[in-house]
């Protein structure tokens, strides 16, 4: 049964759980028109989040850790007060506060990967635990339900995680740099609270050394890495899988409708599964970086160095995020309801490593001072190539009568693109191992390719 969406209470439904059983029904309308209402929201916030991560990188490379995270928090805290406080007559305010939060998350985000810096031996399973925490934050939603469910209201939730972004400033404030971490990490490099403590020879020092690794860094102007090859191959990489992901959760209530035969209990049960799902996000990303690390360690080849090792390591976390994508794909185009359980998997482990293998190969293949706009630039362009979702949406619930057969065979064709990426990099590197080892191991090789 559904309802006209003016006529219920939004601040009483979970946007990523359509489950509208503790509603009052005042109107009978077509399924289609709410799944359709939803599907915009999502892809509304979805875009504008990716869009906007291109800008959000600016900041932080332009103006610091600092200003970066004070905006995040200014965002966030206004998203999840619009929540708290909209009303069935303003349920409209649900488009900008997810918006906030979405980009507001990307803020803390962006933020948080380069921490990964303080810890060389395992830099990438840092930037990947982050990534990872970040994606299953959805759950957080599935816990508010349960909440809800059990008497505390929506109002009182997000009140709550509101009042939270206190701890969010104080951190800020107070254990986070005021401009980027640097890597490779200087002397005596120092943060947070004990930031400015050290002694005038030792800050003269870091200072140098910093000074230093910026001119080895800025050895690519953000320009060239922009136009480079591995810059334009990250971007299919991303664009299509991301697009493949979003599109199986904007529609994921009208497939499990259609599969279930309008069984509302049965959707409810697998709507909460793939919500618990989300939860192992943070721990499937960290093996994408023990990939990644694995070579941490173990002595190099003459004359590689520490970033050609990098990347010939990423190759194997490149090649296994599309392949683990088609058999998510696949598992999700196959109209049997209990193979979407394997499909749920299949999905939360793609998106963990997507997100963070990107993020993790930006820090390998392309100069430090350069990862905010990057990572930012590449998330916008995969965010207009989402847009992409809604029409897909509206050619299966109009063209093809609400089955998505083409449209998901469609996509996990185009998934094979992906494969470009790992193959450009493996290429890559190959073609630096036939090359003369005459040079030092320790002198940076030109691999922001």
């Amino acid at each position: 049964m559904c309802v006209n969406i003016t006529d219920i209470d939004i601040t009483d439904v979970n946007i990523t759980d359509i489950d509208i059983t503790d509603v009052n029904v005042t109107q009978v309308v077509d399924c289609g028109e709410q799944d359709e209402w939803f599907s915009l929201i999502f892809t509304i916030a979805s875009v504008i989040q990716s869009f906007l991560t291109f800008s959000n990188g600016f900041v932080l490379d332009q103006f610091g850790t600092t200003v970066a995270r004070l905006g995040g928090i200014i965002l966030y805290t206004t998203g999840t007060l619009m929540i708290a406080f909209s009303t069935p007559a303003l349920y409209v305010l649900l488009y900008p506060a997810l918006t906030f939060i979405a980009v507001g998350g990307s803020m803390f985000l962006i933020t948080n990967m380069q921490v990964g810096n303080l810890f060389r031996s395992r830099r990438s399973t840092v930037i990947t635990l982050y990534s990872g925490a970040y994606g299953s934050s959805a759950a957080l939603f599935l816990i508010i339900k349960v909440l809800y469910t059990a008497g505390i209201s929506l109002y009182a939730s997000f009140l709550f995680l509101s009042a939270c972004s206190v701890i969010h400033l104080l951190r800020t404030l107070f254990l986070m740099p005021r401009t980027l971490i640097p890597y490779p990490l200087p002397e005596h490099y120092t943060y947070g609270i004990i930031c400015g403590e050290s002694n005038s020879a030792s800050a003269g020092q870091t200072e140098g050394t910093s000074n230093r690794n910026n001119i080895l860094n800025q050895e690519k102007s953000f320009r060239e890495c922009l136009l480079s090859r591995f810059s334009f191959c990250a971007m299919v990489w991303l664009s299509v899988m991301q697009l493949r992901n979003y599109l199986f959760i904007g529609t994921l209530n009208p497939m499990l409708q259609r599969l279930a035969d309008g069984d509302h209990s049965l959707v409810s049960h697998y709507t909460t599964v793939f919500a618990l799902t989300q939860l192992c996000g943070v721990l499937c990303s960290p093996w994408n970086g023990f990939i990644m690390d694995r070579h941490k360690g173990k002595p190099r080849a003459a004359g590689e160095s520490e970033r050609d090792a990098d990347l010939r390591a990423s190759v194997l976390s490149l090649f296994l995020t599309p392949l683990l994508c088609i058999l998510f794909s696949i598992c999700a185009t196959i109209p049997i309801l209990p193979l979407q359980y394997l499909s749920f998997v299949l999905q939360v482990i793609t998106r963990s490593f997507l997100y963070s293998g990107l993020a993790a190969f930006i820090t390998m293949a392309f100069p430090s001072c350069h990862f905010g706009k990057l990572y930012g630039f590449l998330m916008a362009v995969a965010g207009l190539v989402s847009l992409l979702q809604y029409a897909c949406f509206i050619l299966v619930e109009n063209v093809f009568d609400g089955d998505p057969l083409y449209v998901n065979i469609a996509l996990t064709l185009l998934i094979m693109f992906a494969f470009i990426h790992p193959l450009s990099v493996y290429l890559h590197c190959r073609s630096l191992a036939s090359q003369p080892t005459n040079q030092p191991i320790n002198q940076p090789t030109n691999t922001h390719l």
